[in-house]
């Protein structure tokens, strides 16, 4: 077995994670709202009635123009590999989407903000992710 360093970004990682702590906690003092996507994308879907969708959307379109600041920035595209193609891809949309419902919140929002305010909710939620995550690729790479 072999390790890829190609892939080995640490600073790029580094720069990324505190980019997404920075945005988490600037969203909690200005909202007082964790930084789920399952959660935002929720509330544009179905809205509480509160008049909070405009903060929502805009999460959104920055989420979605982000890959498209950083190739205008780097001036060269960026390399995807994607994880699944055919039906795979929305099957597993669905089985996170279910998981996120049951869960009560998502990786973002259990991961970084809930780990962060010492959660213990959102401790046992983030290892039943990373258990199932690893699991599934034992799986789907040595089993199946």
């Amino acid at each position: 077995m072999s390790i890829d360093f190609q892939n080995f970004t640490p600073y790029a990682s580094l720069i990324g994670g505190v980019m997404i702590g920075l945005a988490a906690l600037l969203l909690m003092l200005a909202h007082g709202r964790v930084m789920g996507v399952s959660g935002i994308l929720g509330g544009i879907v179905m809205p509480s009635g509160k008049s909070d969708i405009g903060w929502r959307v805009l999460f959104v379109i920055g989420m979605l123009a982000g890959p498209f600041a950083v190739i205008h920035l780097l001036d060269r595209p960026v390399d995807i590999m994607p994880a699944a193609s055919g039906m795979i891809l929305p099957v597993a949309g669905f089985i996170v989407g279910l998981g996120t419902a049951i869960g009560s919140g998502c990786t973002s929002g259990h991961g970084i903000c809930g780990l962060a305010r010492l959660s213990p909710r959102s401790l046992v939620a983030v290892g039943a992710f990373m258990a199932t995550g690893i699991a599934t690729v034992f799986l789907v790479r040595h089993v199946l």
